[in-house]
């Protein structure tokens, strides 16, 4: 399984964590990945000064801007996901 988890505390809440959260779990419902997915939350990753939003996935630290969560989402997350 792959594990994603999105900063949610007030820095990266300000540059757009909600609709990041929103677009992958949009993607993961559209496309059935949530056996494979697991997405979750966590206050302050301690990148506050970063211009996005803290991602990790499986654990390597990431900076995604709300406006191309899509593209991260396929090219890092999708590529990092366990096919059964």
């Amino acid at each position: 399984m792959t594990k994603v988890t999105v900063c949610i505390g007030s820095s990266c809440h300000l540059k757009g964590s909600r609709q990041v959260v929103e677009q992958m779990q949009y993607v993961i419902k559209r496309d059935g990945l949530g056996e494979q997915i697991e997405l979750s939350g966590a206050f302050c990753m301690g990148k506050c000064n970063s211009d996005g939003v803290s991602v990790t996935v499986n654990g390597a630290r990431h900076v995604v801007n709300p406006g191309k969560a899509q593209e991260f989402f396929d090219d890092v997350v999708r590529n990092n996901a366990v096919r059964p």
